[in-house]
């Protein structure tokens, strides 16, 4: 399956809604859903990288970074154990840096950007919290799925089995 969203937005228009945000594909696996989990840090990826080390089960972190381009919130190391660790997918609102190694990982990734510095880790960071993008709030437990065409969240799980 190469484009999703058109056929989610056709068949769920009531229970789907577009989340707008200029961000980019770099992941492998350029297809991906699953259940939200959230993060917001700005310029400090202690979070990222202790959440994306646990079981991730087909679920897809949310990353509000403030939409900074100044220090990466995830590079090749982190998207390795995201990705050794069963995560659908990473949607980060800042930047990532190794862009050449994590589009050839088995994991969905989108940003804002790229920049090749790293962050400090000073253990900041709010996890399962609700984050504002625009007029859309994502929260934990929702269901985001993603492709090449956008962004898209659900308050519950959408049978994919009844698309065309």
């Amino acid at each position: 399956m190469l484009d999703l969203l058109p056929d989610l937005f056709d068949t769920y228009p009531e229970q789907i809604q577009l989340l707008s945000l200029p961000l980019t594909q770099y992941g492998g696996k350029h297809v991906f859903w699953g259940e939200v989990v959230t993060v917001y840090c700005f310029e400090d990826n202690s979070m990222v990288k202790q959440l994306l080390a646990r079981p991730g089960q087909g679920r897809v972190l949310v990353v509000d970074g403030g939409g900074s381009l100044d220090k990466a919130l995830m590079g090749d190391l982190i998207g390795q154990s995201a990705a050794d660790n069963g995560w659908a997918g990473v949607v980060i609102n800042g930047a990532i840096r190794d862009a050449g190694a994590l589009s050839t990982m088995p994991i969905g990734i989108k940003a804002l950007g790229t920049v090749p510095i790293k962050t400090e880790r000073k253990g900041l960071g709010d996890v399962n919290c609700p984050l504002v993008f625009g007029k859309q709030t994502v929260a934990p437990g929702m269901f985001i799925y993603a492709d090449d065409n956008g962004l898209a969240v659900s308050n519950t799980a959408l049978d994919l089995s009844l698309l065309g």
